[in-house]
C-alpha cells in the first residue's frame, strides 16, 4: 500500500517488492477538438475508475509518462495538455485581454468539457503544481463530474497579488507588463527556452538531480518551442488574479475528496505552508514525501504511483462512478 511505499522511503530503503506484476498498459497518444481548438492527450486502460492527469507550468502530459502505463493497469487513465501547453493549441492572448485566455476559469471549463465530451463519465483529477488550482477550480464547478482530486506540491501561488508585499506591487506590476508587451520578454522566453538553462531549472525543482535526465528535458522544451509558446508563457507570467488554493478548498463539496501529496524538499512550495491546506475539511490526509522536490510524479514513480492508486481505492466505491 501507499503507506507501506512512503514508510520505506523515509526510513531510507526501496519500496516493498510486490509478488505479482501485472504487464505496465500501453499509452495511446489521441487529439480532441474544443471550441475550436485541437488539445492533445495520451490514454493508457480500457477498465476500471476513469482517472485524469493535469501538467503544470510549463509542463504536458508527458510529465506524467512514469504514471499513465502503471495506472492503466488500475483504471482509465487520461493525461491532458492543457490549452496553451504541450502539443494542445495555443491562441494567441496578446490580442485579447491580460490572462483572458489562460487562467483557472477556463481550464476547468476544458477539464469538465473532456470529462463529458471523451472520458464520459465522472474522473478522478490527479494534479501537479498550478494544475492542482485547475483540478480544484473543476471540482468547485461540477462536483458530479469530479470523484476526488489528487494534489501533488499544489503551487502556492506567491506572485498573487494579494500574497505580493505592498512596496513590491507596482514594481511586480511593472515586470510583468514589460514582458508581456515589449521585445525584452521574447529576448527572456528565449533564453528560458534552451535546453541547458530547462536542466538546470529542472535540477533546481528537483531534490534528486539524476531525475533530471536528457528525456526529461526534451520532454519539457520540445513543445515550449513550438510557434505561440512564448505568448502563453509570457502570458501567465502575468497572471496575478485568478482564485488561490485556499479560495477553493473551502467550496470543495463534502462528497469530494482531496488528498494532497507534497515533496518535501520542493524550494519553489514550501511544505510549512503547504501544511495548511491539509486543515480544510474536504482534505482528507496530506502525505510528505521525504528527498522528493516539487514534480513527485515525475522524480519518485515508484513512490507515488501506489500513492495515487491508494487514493482511488479508497474512494471507488463511495463516489459516483461508472464502473
Amino acid at each position: 500500500r501507499g503507506d507501506a511505499a512512503v514508510a520505506a522511503v523515509a526510513a531510507g530503503s526501496a519500496p516493498p517488492a510486490r509478488v505479482a506484476r501485472r504487464p505496465d498498459a500501453s499509452v495511446e497518444e489521441k487529439f480532441w477538438e474544443w471550441e475550436g481548438h485541437r488539445i492533445r492527450y495520451t490514454e493508457a486502460g480500457d477498465e476500471g475508475p476513469a482517472m485524469i492527469l493535469v501538467h503544470g507550468f510549463g509542463g504536458n502530459a508527458d510529465h506524467w509518462r512514469k504514471n499513465a502505463p502503471v495506472l492503466g493497469k488500475h483504471g482509465r487513465v487520461f493525461a491532458i495538455d492543457l490549452l496553451g501547453y504541450g502539443y494542445s493549441s495555443k491562441p494567441d492572448p496578446m490580442k485579447l485581454e491580460q490572462n483572458a485566455i489562460y487562467n483557472f476559469e477556463n481550464w476547468s471549463r476544458q477539464l469538465r468539457a473532456f470529462i463529458k465530451e471523451v472520458v464520459g463519465e465522472s474522473a478522478f483529477l490527479m494534479c501537479n503544481s498550478v494544475g492542482g488550482v485547475a483540478g480544484l477550480q473543476a471540482a468547485v464547478d461540477d462536483k458530479e463530474l469530479v470523484r476526488g482530486v489528487c494534489l501533488l506540491n499544489i503551487s502556492l501561488r506567491g506572485l498573487h497579488v494579494t500574497k505580493q508585499p505592498a512596496f513590491a506591487k507596482p514594481f511586480i506590476k511593472a515586470l510583468q507588463t514589460t514582458l508581456r508587451t515589449t521585445d525584452i520578454g521574447k529576448k527572456f522566453f528565449g533564453n528560458v527556452a534552451r535546453a541547458e538553462t530547462v536542466k538546470n531549472v529542472l535540477r533546481e525543482a528537483y531534490a534528486d538531480s539524476n531525475a533530471v535526465t536528457d528525456e526529461l528535458v526534451e520532454c519539457i522544451l520540445k513543445p515550449g518551442l513550438q510557434p505561440g509558446a512564448a505568448e502563453v508563457f509570457l502570458d501567465f507570467i502575468s497572471y496575478s488574479g485568478g482564485p488561490l488554493p485556499e479560495d477553493l478548498l473551502p467550496k470543495v463539496a463534502e462528497t469530494t475528496p482531496v488528498r494532497i501529496l507534497w515533496g518535501r524538499d520542493d524550494p519553489w512550495e514550501i511544505v510549512t505552508e503547504g501544511r495548511k491546506y491539509g486543515e480544510y475539511a474536504c482534505v482528507d490526509r496530506f502525505i510528505e514525501l521525504p528527498g522528493v522536490g516539487h514534480c513527485p510524479m515525475d522524480e519518485a514513480p515508484d513512490l507515488v504511483n501506489p500513492l495515487l492508486v491508494e487514493f482511488v481505492n479508497d474512494y471507488r466505491e463511495v463516489t459516483a462512478g461508472a464502473e
